[in-house]
């Protein structure tokens, strides 16, 4: 579960004040959008809810850590929790699809025999079980995503963030993409996906989290495009 209570955050150096007051709860195996315009505050809610900032006020709480009571030597072992999807991919270069996947499970130190059982099983879920031995550079962008995806998802966490993970694919592959997003979150995984894509949004529906200047302005379940066609 991810929870804010009254949260705000200041940036000392510049004095914005990039959340004010926000308070959302977003459940266990719940797929939530969260959609603003650019320094609406998206980026740091994902930097409030991976700890890598701490609110100025109001608690924070992700798969039952208080973020804001989480001592530094915790914080590891929380980031395990989470997964995280960005928009630029962030593999490794000299690593094959195989190896990118796994060495989340490596850094970890888990046994050989669980990474030769994981591994595999989160290529076929996200479609890549024929580029194990691939480089990115092989890869298309939507492959690219996809195995950046896999690599999230390996440690099965009970969150996962996907940070505008459509941006570098077409428009035919961000769908794909997300139904895809929608199939990992039927198999459990709470799932928020923060991007600016407001049509694909409106297309698929679902629960909407709107920030504008650093405050929730919408916060509701519709209906896709496919319920209206109905």
């Amino acid at each position: 579960m991810v929870e804010l209570k009254n949260v705000s955050v200041r940036y000392e150096s510049t004095g914005v004040e990039a959340l004010s007051d926000v308070s959302l709860k977003v459940e266990d195996g719940e797929f939530a959008f969260v959609i603003g315009r650019s320094g609406a505050g998206k980026s740091t809610l994902i930097k409030l809810l991976l700890k890598e900032l701490d609110a100025n006020s109001g608690k924070v709480y992700v798969n039952g850590y208080d973020l804001t009571k989480l001592k530094k030597r915790k914080v590891p072992e929380f980031r395990r929790t989470v997964g995280v999807v960005f928009q630029d991919y962030r593999l490794i270069d000299t690593m094959t699809v195989y190896e990118n996947i796994a060495f989340v499970l490596r850094v970890i130190d888990a046994p050989k025999k669980q990474i030769r059982k994981r591994v595999p099983y989160v290529m076929s879920l996200v479609g890549l079980q024929d580029k194990a031995d691939c480089y990115p550079s092989e890869l298309s962008g939507g492959e690219q995503q996809r195995c950046a995806l896999a690599r999230a998802l390996v440690n099965d966490p009970a969150l996962l963030i996907a940070d505008e993970p459509t941006g570098n694919v077409d428009p035919e592959l961000a769908y794909e993409l997300v139904e895809l997003l929608q199939g990992i979150n039927a198999c459990g995984t709470t799932i928020l996906m923060v991007t600016h894509a407001h049509e694909m949004v409106r297309h698929f529906g679902g629960r909407i989290i709107n920030i504008s200047e650093g405050e929730v302005v919408f916060d509701e379940v519709i209906g896709g495009a496919e319920v209206e066609a109905e």
